[in-house]
């Protein structure tokens, strides 16, 4: 019997777009999943470019009006990577026509926003996704598990870092990312190592945030500078519900560091350390060890560690990011399918965005704040 039809609509055909792209491609030949994936209509600025993308893509159809592939019957799901000051509108469109949708973070500007999208889709009855596909990897759910069974004791710590150099250049034009609706670097690379802070750790009590600009003005891409007003570097103090303390950073002007998303974990009885610049390692260190023999060991993936045997047979042999995206696809289209709950929903997406406000706040306010 023939699969039933998921049809996709993307608007937005940058990084994350292809990125969108090769999950929706993948998953299928990997995962036995109970839709078949058709990319059906795909949208961007102008006529010509997502032509082009189309072509490239594999698209059907394309369109440099989201509102017409939102409007389109023949669309099941619409995926969501434009900027990200547009999310909210274009999410609330694609909920109110009955898609499921697939949106990239940050969630929208505001935690009211992302509470407004939730609380649509699920009156409306669709699934919803929203991209924070680092945790998919199968080393943070081993991290997860060793955890959660008491390997590593009691946890009393966690410090993580996102950090990237890809606006340390102070001659590079302000962006859409530097727009006060829905930029700074906290809101942009923070919200990942928040995410995995509480994929790990459980639910944040209360935070303390710094929250710093570092390049005042940037050059405006018409000759003129622009002044900028959202943070280069976003730090925070936390505490869990579990009475474990940590600490995050979000730094987009880390000169070298191209993909750092980092963590350590402490506990009672052993620690965990993870680094995404070589995400098939975990490392591991026990304190029952004796003497003279401690020491961090690494854990390397390989089939032992779910999905990784469905793409490789053979440890050792790497998953990429975008097989990450495979695997965030393959959740979203079970749960589209009533397998399982959303992996990671709008209503995960605005716990991420109530983080973020709650440091930003606690930052200008300069106290503590409760989440």
């Amino acid at each position: 019997m023939a699969k039933p039809k998921l049809r996709i609509g993307l608007i937005g055909t940058g990084f994350m777009g292809k990125a969108h792209v090769f999950g929706f491609t993948t998953a299928p030949r990997v995962f036995d999943l109970d839709h078949e994936l058709e990319l059906r209509t795909v949208a961007d600025v102008t006529d010509d470019a997502a032509a082009g993308a189309a072509r490239r893509m594999g698209f059907a159809r394309s369109t440099a009006d989201w509102r017409s592939l939102i409007a389109d019957p023949d669309i099941d799901l619409v995926s969501i990577t434009a900027p990200n000051a547009l999310h909210k509108g274009m999410s609330l469109a694609a909920i109110a026509a009955g898609k499921h949708v697939y949106c990239e973070k940050p969630l929208a500007p505001q935690a009211a926003d992302a509470r407004e999208m939730a609380d649509a889709a699920e009156a409306r009855g669709v699934k919803t996704q929203v991209g924070f596909n680092y945790v998919c990897n199968p080393m943070l759910a081993l991290a997860r598990d060793m955890i959660a069974s008491g390997e590593l004791g009691e946890i009393r710590g966690f410090r993580g870092l996102h950090a990237e150099d890809y606006m340390a250049d102070a001659g590079s034009p302000a962006t859409f990312r530097h727009d006060p609706a829905g930029g700074g670097a906290l809101a942009d690379l923070g919200s990942h190592v928040l995410a995995t802070a509480e994929y790990l750790c459980g639910p944040i009590r209360r935070v303390l945030g710094d929250c710093a600009t570092l390049i005042a003005e940037r050059p405006d891409g018409r000759g003129g500078r622009v002044p900028i007003a959202t943070d280069d570097v976003g730090r925070a103090f936390l505490r869990f519900e579990n009475g474990a303390t940590g600490s995050i950073e979000g730094n987009w002007i880390a000169m070298g560091r191209k993909m750092q998303h980092d963590f350590e974990v402490y506990g009672s009885a052993g620690a965990l350390a993870f680094s995404q610049e070589r995400f098939n390692e975990l490392h591991f260190y026990s304190g029952g060890d004796r003497r003279g023999r401690q020491g961090f060991r690494r854990i390397e993936a390989g089939p032992d560690h779910a999905p990784y045997g469905l793409f490789c047979v053979a440890p050792g042999h790497q998953l990429g990011f975008n097989d990450l995206k495979a695997i965030e696809v393959a959740g979203f289209v079970q749960a589209i399918a009533g397998r399982h709950p959303e992996p990671f929903g709008f209503r995960a997406g605005l716990r991420i965005q109530s983080l973020v406000e709650a440091i930003q706040q606690s930052s200008s306010r300069e106290c503590w704040v409760d989440v």
